[in-house]
């Protein structure tokens, strides 16, 4: 069968364009155009083209081709250039996903969770727990999806590595503003360098609840954990006492 051709479409599309996929307008959210196969039952996204007007002749492409039927698709990259400076922010959080928490691999965990696993359990809590007085919830799920993501950078920094607190909170600072850097600045970068202060100081009943699904999440994994693994995982459950 006949490979389908990739056909560029421009957001919004027209009517004659929209497939599921299509019905989200990501322009109004990232500076990008998406090309998706012209053929609706082998719809897949096979290109995105960088639309910062700040950058000139700016393009990340990725070009795909398969059959109709869905089959294996051959692909390769086209043409890499500077990508915006939203893809290039998320590109850098991709590190979340990818970099296992330390702790857990410290203590013979196989395929222990991600950084990014971390927080989205935490602000999946934030979600669900009753309504407490004076706590705005959605700031509570906002401080969950942020409060570790310099470690994108500098990593998943345990007390085991011997870092002093202070030095620690430094090179999370640093590299927080490398990042909103990296973002391009602007009103959504002092949003999250504001959201991770007040984590990191505690400086709010948003900024202290989180730390307490902090040390939740933390015993929920190594409950799970000791059930998974057969481990004894004590060290985990008594950092937290008093806490």
């Amino acid at each position: 069968m006949e490979s389908a051709t990739p056909k560029a479409i421009s957001y919004p599309p027209s009517q004659s364009q929209i497939f599921p996929l299509q019905n989200l307008n990501f322009s109004r959210m990232f500076p990008i155009k998406i090309q998706f196969l012209s053929d609706p039952s082998s719809l897949r996204l096979v290109s995105v083209h960088s639309h910062n007007p700040q950058l000139d002749s700016v393009k990340m492409d990725h070009t795909a081709s398969g059959s109709g039927s869905g089959s294996e698709i051959d692909s390769h990259l086209h043409e890499v250039g500077l990508p915006s400076s939203a893809i290039d922010f998320l590109t850098l959080c991709h590190r979340l996903k990818s970099t296992k928490r330390k702790g857990w691999l410290n203590h013979g965990i196989r395929g222990p969770e991600s950084i990014a696993d971390h927080m989205y359990r935490m602000a999946l809590m934030a979600l669900i727990v009753d309504d407490l007085p004076g706590v705005n919830r959605e700031r509570c799920i906002k401080i969950a999806i942020v409060h570790d993501i310099a470690e994108a950078i500098v990593g998943d920094i345990t007390p085991s590595d011997g870092v002093p607190k202070e030095v620690k909170s430094r090179l999370e600072q640093s590299a927080l503003d490398e990042m909103c850097m990296v973002l391009g600045g602007g009103m959504r970068a002092e949003e999250i360098k504001e959201l991770w202060l007040e984590y990191e100081n505690n400086s709010s009943l948003e900024a202290n609840l989180i730390k307490d699904f902090d040390k939740v999440e933390m015993i929920l994994q190594a409950l799970e954990y000791e059930t998974e693994h057969g481990k004894i995982l004590d060290e985990f459950f008594l950092s937290t006492a008093g806490n």
